[in-house]
Order: C-alpha cells, then sequence, then structure tokens
C-alpha cells in the first residue's frame, strides 16, 4: 500500500485553497460539518441540475435517474467495504439521531 500524498489530497478540496490568518487554511473534520472534494461537488451540482427528483417515489424519467444514482452509490459502497448485500447500506440523515431512535424504548 502507497503513503497518502496530503498535498494531493487537499488539491481535491477547493475550499482548502485560500489563506486564513496569513496561513494556508486547514480544516479538520468535526461531526457537524465535513469538507467535501471537488467530484461530490461536481455529483452534487449535476444531479441539482439533470435529475432532482425524489428515489424511490416517482415513474417519471428524473426519479427512476435519480433512483438508479442512488442505488449505484449503494453499490459502489458494498463493494469498498465488502459488504454482503446493498441490503446493509443505509444512507441517513443525522446519524446519532437515528442511533437514538433507534434505541430509545417504544
Amino acid at each position: 500500500m502507497s503513503a497518502l500524498d496530503a498535498y494531493k489530497i487537499r488539491q481535491d478540496f477547493a475550499i482548502l485553497d485560500q489563506v486564513v490568518n496569513d496561513e494556508p487554511l486547514v480544516y479538520l473534520d468535526n461531526a457537524a460539518t465535513t469538507q467535501k472534494p471537488q467530484v461530490v461537488l461536481d455529483t452534487l451540482m449535476a444531479y441539482y441540475h439533470e435529475d432532482n427528483a425524489n428515489v424511490h417515489r416517482g415513474v417519471h424519467t428524473l426519479a427512476e435517474r435519480a433512483t438508479a444514482a442512488y442505488e449505484a452509490a449503494r453499490e459502489k459502497v458494498r463493494r469498498f467495504i465488502n459488504a454482503d448485500s446493498t441490503k446493509e447500506i443505509l444512507f441517513v440523515l443525522l446519524l446519532c439521531k437515528v442511533l437514538f431512535v433507534q434505541m430509545a424504548p417504544c
């Protein structure tokens, strides 16, 4: 396995290409906000420009394309983490809240 090149990785994050307080911006990840690489920003922009529709909730072309992209992403994650099935891959907003609700007594 090769070593990670921090300078090359920084180039993927446009926001890090600025100077703050006379120093190159350094942003350490936190639970509230994560900086996104350019490929993510480009993908989101393309989605909003071309396929903005509810996933699994429509039978029109935009919804079908959005659903196909969503399921393709689930498959990519499945392969990346070596999961047995895409059913093991969940995309959620506010994970801490989801976990709390799941663990709370009914």
